[in-house]
């Protein structure tokens, strides 16, 4: 069987960014793009620039970051944010403007207040506008899963006359089957006159637990990009996850007639990456890069395995970056040794500076810790990034008093615009005390959406990892922090949330930002 190409279209940093307190930093950004653009992603989606200052920065900085990957920025069909996008990507060597209309009824109807010839007529021109910032432009009828056929034909032979190259299906609310899915792709494909003259992308979300499912159905049906994220991150149910894609392509092609040129090895890494970034963690089931993705627990299962591997295991388990990652460092290695390791994992730093912050940190963890982990360094890198965004609050001291039939207390010091001021409370635990002596200083009036806790590997002397969702009006931030003691993270991950609250030209959620347009 002859293979065509399948491109892979990566939009963690756009769709899902859009998980609601998984946004980003610029800094951040730039980070999972690096992995991604190390494991050979075709398109890397970076954000949606005229949603913000910010995200148009941050958009610009990953398309002066690739090296390999395709740069792309969203924009709805309209020339201003058409505009934004195509300056944002342009320094990026390859650069593509992706713009969308909605196209389903309901979406015409009551979002748009438009008649499908003016949605067709403002598709036509958003698609020539963006031609005017770069040859590689994709168009995407939105809630395509729930359009109208005939209008569907319509508008795509009109959008890749004006100049689309690909052109995107998406199934935005995730209400399709797969058997529907791929009928439509296949419907569409053999229906519009000049379907050749463009790649077909598909994009399904996992409202009913089906975004991988249907996205293969469109590969089979003639679909050549697949639009996926890192972890299924996305908004609502999350979107396809790229890494089940690619496996599953790459291990039945049999099946399918194509594949990616993903590099597997980094699924892993950067799958790792966007957790400790996002702070969204991935479940220990989960396919490919789930913690028993590759564990056998039943006697039956772990003896065949050993006699055969492939009696249980239809991949090998280091194809996706399994096995690779200890880190045999400790207290005694060197700064150089160090600065090597992180090269590897793709972190580098712009001044000296910036890596004698994260070597203290490595440091002072190695006198706790005996064994280092990729893991490890990967939550010091994001604290010491996170800990930039500013620092009106700090935690100076922080103790805790917890034990059988005693209500626990905390006592916090905390310095607030360099000013130390001290505060105890008690609480239903010793987490709660602490947060509750936090709030006591800075009233802040935040409500606490998320409190998670991850163990960022095993053994008991483990770094806790522990990510605090805060609501303050219209604005959701993440905190995250890592340390040995599960309750000085705690109290290190709400206060980096309230520096984020309290920093006024700290991104809004993408989600908000273009609820304002």
């Amino acid at each position: 069987m002859s293979h065509d190409k399948l491109y892979v279209f990566d939009t963690t940093l756009r769709d899902g960014e859009q998980s609601p307190g998984a946004s980003m930093t610029k800094e951040e950004k730039v980070r999972i793009a690096k992995a991604l653009d190390r494991m050979k992603v075709d398109i890397i989606e970076a954000g949606f620039p005229a949603a913000s200052k910010g995200d148009f920065d941050a958009v610009q900085a990953v398309a002066r970051t690739c090296k390999y990957s395709t740069v792309a920025g969203l924009a709805r069909a309209k020339e201003s944010d058409i505009d934004r996008a195509g300056e944002a990507v342009k320094d990026a060597p390859k650069s593509r403007v992706h713009t969308f209309i909605g196209t389903s009824p309901i979406h015409m109807q009551a979002k748009l207040k438009m008649e499908p010839d003016a949605v067709l007529e403002c598709a036509v021109a958003a698609v020539q506008r963006a031609r005017q910032w770069t040859d590689d432009v994709e168009f995407s009828c939105e809630d395509a899963g729930r359009s109208e056929a005939d209008f569907l034909c319509r508008i795509i032979e009109a959008a890749i006359d004006a100049g689309a190259r690909t052109v995107n299906i998406p199934d935005t609310v995730g209400y399709n089957v797969p058997e529907q899915y791929g009928g439509l792709i296949r419907s569409l494909r053999e229906r519009v006159p000049n379907s050749d003259k463009a790649v077909w992308s598909v994009h399904c979300h996992d409202d009913l637990g089906m975004a991988v499912a249907n996205s293969l159905a469109g590969v089979q049906n003639g679909a050549r990009q697949v639009e996926c994220t890192i972890n299924g991150l996305g908004e609502r149910a999350g979107n396809a996850s790229l890494e089940e894609i690619v496996m599953a392509v790459r291990t039945r092609r049999d099946v399918f007639p194509c594949d990616t040129d993903i590099e597997t090895t980094e699924i892993l890494p950067t799958s790792r990456l966007v957790a400790n970034i996002t702070g969204f963690h991935v479940q220990p089931n989960k396919a490919i890069v789930g913690a028993n993705a590759f564990a056998h627990e039943s006697g039956i299962h772990q003896d065949g395995v050993l006699k055969a591997r492939e009696t249980y295991e239809i991949m090998k388990a280091q194809d996706v970056g399994w096995n690779n990652n200890r880190m045999v460092m400790g207290k005694h290695s060197g700064r150089n040794a160090f600065r090597s390791k992180l090269e590897e994992l793709g972190i580098t730093f712009e001044t000296a500076g910036e890596l004698d912050d994260v070597f203290a940190r490595f440091k002072d963890l190695a006198d706790k810790k005996h064994e280092i982990f990729d893991e490890d360094l990967q939550a010091l890198v994001t604290e010491a990034y996170t800990e930039e965004v500013n620092e009106r609050y700090q935690l100076k001291r922080l103790h805790v008093c917890c034990e059988s039939d005693v209500v626990p207390e905390a006592s916090i010091a905390l310095l607030i615009d360099g000013e130390e001021k001290q505060a105890k409370a008690t609480g239903d635990g010793p987490v709660d005390a602490a947060f509750k002596a936090i709030e006591s200083l800075v009233e802040s009036g935040a409500e606490l959406r998320l409190y998670s806790v991850n163990s960022i590997t095993g053994g008991t002397d483990a770094q806790g990892e522990v990510t605090v969702r805060l609501l303050q009006g219209d604005r959701v931030v993440n905190g995250q922090a890592a340390d040995t003691d599960i309750v000085i993270a705690s109290a290190k991950s709400y206060v980096n949330a309230l520096n984020k609250l309290s920093q006024q030209g700290f991104r809004e959620h993408p989600q908000i930002a273009a609820a304002d347009l």
